[in-house]
């Protein structure tokens, strides 16, 4: 099945080019030219990925981000490639702290967008294959936090918890090894299975966003301890 790629970005001329590429390589691919009609075409055909573009006519791209995420369900959990100025690095962390999968900064190369569009969707789909494969433990528990690698869904206390695709992947490459010191490219590794790829180096903010769903204080973590100097451990016990 194609995947569909949606783009929200006001400068049509560039939408058009990109759609161009992006089609050519085997992608359906729509544009939304404000936040407001981006939403509403999210909301009537959920698209695989979107792509956004943080500065928008009518509404900041952030707060399209944030009412993407906020609907809950299978839209929540689209995945979103933003497009930021070149030179802002408050806008990505912010992005990826509200829920964003990746950032490219503008103005960027077609292929290098082609290429982190793969690296997002990828994740998913290699999550999805390691769930099937992996016959034994497909829901994990740790006290009151439950994983369900089949519905890809995380709650604490039978509460939901809203983590991106790449977020609920590293929580699962962690699980996994539970009691393990990993080192941040240890982490990525094991959730892509494949060498890195230079632009996904924003692993601590993915972390501190998985922190803020669910653990009961993100400033006194429990389940995802830092070791200084070295990366991530998650606790074998929990509460």
């Amino acid at each position: 099945m194609t995947q569909q790629l949606l783009m929200i970005e006001d400068d049509t001329r560039l939408a058009a080019m990109v759609g161009e590429y992006l089609r050519q390589s085997g992608y359906g691919f729509s544009h939304a030219a404000s936040g407001a009609s981006g939403l509403e075409a999210l909301q009537a055909s959920a698209p695989d990925l979107v792509i956004l573009d943080l500065m928008l006519p009518d509404m900041d791209g952030l707060e399209v981000c944030r009412r993407i995420k906020g609907r809950g369900g299978d839209l929540a959990r689209t995945a979103i490639l933003m497009l930021t100025a070149k030179g802002d690095p408050m806008d990505r962390i912010v992005g990826l702290e509200i829920g964003a999968d990746d950032y490219l900064p503008k103005p960027f190369e077609p292929r290098e967008l082609l290429a982190r569009i793969r690296a997002v969707l990828r994740r998913g789909s290699l999550a999805g294959s390691a769930s099937a494969a992996s016959g034994s433990q497909r829901v994990m528990r740790f006290g009151s936090l439950e994983i369900d690698r089949d519905a890809r869904a995380v709650t604490v206390s039978d509460a939901a918890c809203e983590l991106t695709s790449y977020q609920f992947d590293l929580l699962v490459a962690l699980a996994e090894r539970a009691g393990r010191v990993l080192s941040r490219d240890q982490i990525m590794e094991a959730v892509r299975g494949r060498e890195l790829e230079a632009f996904d180096r924003s692993i601590d903010v993915h972390m501190g966003r998985i922190r803020n769903a669910i653990e009961l204080d993100a400033k006194d973590p429990k389940r995802i301890l830092t070791v200084r100097g070295v990366g991530y451990v998650f606790a074998r016990q929990q509460d």
